[in-house]
């Protein structure tokens, strides 16, 4: 008689995670056509296909559930293995691989749309602008402040300011395309135009903190 220890299959961990994020799906639907304050748990409940109870389970309350959908978005395009530094691979194809994630990310029509609600939600609501940027840019720029700091040790190139580094890095990617799209004048870069952006940018921070020759 064979001896199966295997767990059986069933609901549990799986299914959960797939209402989470089902969850933060509806949400970052909702938050951007209906805005923040006009986005009820009862309505993420109703469009998530769940109970309201299963919402606050995954979710305490409505700023927590605001800052995963942030985190969420910001992940598809930039998850946090991107700012690993992998052995034998070189730090342009690091920041490459970051580059062409961010600047789909910000190019974005979620992203553009957030931003701009953002920016009408700041002045009303400084809290949730906090919220905000500690989800998104923060995180980014966290995240690229630590792979900064790790190329340094390397000796790959010279940064002796990482946060600053990382700073020039994504809003030289940003660039003025980034403010036309935001003011509703211009449209993304993308195909072929996108990748001499994001390589002319690459090339440019290379050059920018490349180690003095001895």
């Amino acid at each position: 008689m064979p001896n199966n220890l295997s767990a059986p299959n069933g609901p549990g961990r799986p299914k959960d995670l797939a209402k989470r994020q089902a969850i933060l799906e509806a949400a970052k639907i909702l938050f951007l056509s209906n805005g923040y304050s006009n986005t009820s748990m009862d309505a993420v409940a109703a469009a998530a296909g769940v109970s309201k109870l299963t919402v606050y389970s995954h979710f305490n309350d409505k700023e927590t559930l605001f800052s995963a959908a942030v985190v969420a978005k910001c992940e598809e395009q930039l998850p946090t293995l991107f700012f690993e530094l992998p052995d034998g691979v070189a730090v342009e194809t690091v920041l490459l691989n970051i580059a062409r994630g961010f600047h789909q990310l910000i190019n974005s029509d979620e992203s553009v749309n957030l931003h701009r609600l953002m920016m009408t939600l700041g002045s009303q609501d400084p809290k949730l602008s906090q919220i905000f940027f500690e989800a998104g840019p923060e995180r980014v720029l966290h995240g690229m402040e630590r792979l900064l700091s790790k190329v340094d040790q390397s000796g790959a190139l010279h940064i002796d300011k990482p946060r600053n580094a990382a700073e020039h890095f994504f809003c030289l990617l940003k660039g003025a395309g980034n403010f036309r799209l935001l003011y509703g004048c211009g449209e993304p870069l993308t195909g072929d135009a996108a990748e001499s952006h994001v390589r002319e940018v690459v090339g440019l921070f290379m050059r920018a903190y490349r180690p003095e020759a001895v």
